[in-house]
């Protein structure tokens, strides 16, 4: 399953970071930002995601976070 998700996240360092945290609830996912696109795109592969966890954690850090369908 593939999640896209429309972010407000501007910096590589925050991306990196956001990853990481990303990774601590869904270990066995890819996870990549896509910071050129003009809505920030967060996307996350894996076989079980949670959008309202992801939106949640994303917003506990100052960030806006949607899922694009």
């Amino acid at each position: 399953m593939i999640e896209v998700f429309k972010t407000n996240v501007q910096e590589v360092e925050e991306s990196i970071m956001i990853i990481g945290k990303l990774l601590e609830h869904f270990p066995n996912s890819a996870i990549n930002f896509d910071l050129e696109d003009c809505d920030k795109i967060l996307r996350v592969h894996g076989a079980s995601i949670s959008n309202p966890k992801i939106i949640e954690l994303l917003n506990s850090y100052g960030f806006h976070c949607e899922a694009l369908s």
